[in-house]
């Protein structure tokens, strides 16, 4: 076999950092976002490797510029039968580790450059049925509250809807972030860019969340440990495929009863949900984006304009193509480009 090139090794080197050093501790906390980053290298590496047959040892940094980038884009879209949507999002991620790439080599800066003037693809943005109140209604009745894993879920379902928190800012939650016998009751979670913000609790939720803390982490509670945790371990933190599958099975009984609950419900629809009823109900714009976490208002503007469903569609596709974890160390292996750059395999379609 034709030994690989130090330029190669580099590169490969730089993937692999990128991907389980830099992301991870630095940039992105979100499972679903380290997951995008994941898939869109394994992808690139896929396309290089089966449609312009670059093996290990021949892997330069030509092969991240311009030229291969918009080819793997049209590659994305005729072959894989990728959506625009998909394309961009798999685009922004090529992009930050090129951007990483040349802030780790400064002769590599150009591939960043050239990457950013890559246009995206034009997307035709629809507006999808909002979830009335009566459906979250429905929703919320769905859960057994007879049994424990339902009082749970019930106690998740309420703290969703009532701070309008993003998945995986409620998954990350630990007991210490809890102020429960506050004047105003509240919980402090981490966003996106590690900033915290403050969510205020509605007795409801309050009462929920007392008697879920009782009964599933005792009357000793450990300040460390996470609110939702897995069964599976009893330590780490439930996983957002977990919750998945837990709400669609939730909204397809839901559904039934109320038509407005879509069947195959992501969490996210709970939080735009609580976001478009906020304004039903008068509260103010600049409000409810501080109360989502939304940096600039008009993202707030734009997210309940045209209901997010791009978002919605930018969560799901990251589950779709690969669920599996990025690999925690790298290794020379024997064969293949994405192995050879310490990157899980495409799946092949």
């Amino acid at each position: 076999m034709k030994r690989s090139s130090n330029e190669a090794l580099l590169i490969a080197r730089h993937i692999n950092t990128f991907l389980n050093e830099y992301m991870p501790s630095q940039k992105a906390r979100s499972e679903h976002t380290l997951k995008s980053y994941g898939i869109a290298l394994s992808l690139y590496l896929g396309f290089l490797e089966t449609e312009k047959k670059v093996t290990p040892s021949d892997l330069r940094s030509e092969c991240f510029t311009v030229p291969y980038i918009e080819e793997w884009l049209k590659w994305l879209m005729d072959l894989r039968g990728c959506s625009p949507e998909t394309c961009n999002i798999r685009l922004a991620s090529l992009r930050a580790f090129l951007g990483y790439l040349g802030s780790r080599d400064i002769s590599l800066l150009y591939l960043a450059i050239g990457a950013s003037q890559i246009k995206r693809k034009k997307v035709y943005r629809k507006k999808v049925t909002r979830m009335s109140k009566d459906a979250v209604k429905a929703l919320l009745s769905t859960p057994d509250t007879y049994t424990k894993t339902g009082r749970r879920d019930m106690a998740l379902l309420v703290l969703l809807y009532g701070t309008a928190a993003r998945i995986d800012e409620m998954l990350s939650l630990k007991v210490g972030h809890l102020r429960l016998d506050a004047k105003k009751p509240c919980a402090n979670v981490l966003g996106k860019g590690g900033k915290i913000r403050t969510l205020y609790l509605l007795p409801k939720a309050v009462e929920h969340l007392r008697k879920y803390l009782q009964e599933q982490h005792g009357s000793t509670l450990n300040p460390e440990a996470y609110v939702f945790y897995s069964r599976n371990d009893g330590i780490s933190k439930m996983s957002q495929s977990a919750i998945d599958k837990r709400l669609k099975k939730y909204a397809a009984i839901a559904h039934k009863s109320c038509p407005d609950v879509p069947p195959k419900l992501h969490a996210h629809q709970i939080r735009h949900a609580k976001a478009s009823h906020w304004l039903e109900d008068g509260m103010n714009i600049v409000q409810i984006s501080f109360l989502l976490g939304h940096e600039q208002l008009e993202t707030t503007m734009i997210y309940l304009d045209i209901t997010t469903e791009h978002e919605a569609k930018a969560l799901a596709t990251l589950e779709d193509e690969n669920d599996k974890q990025v690999v925690k160390k790298w290794k020379l292996p024997t064969e293949g480009l994405p192995g050879f750059c310490g990157v899980k395999p495409m799946q092949r379609r």
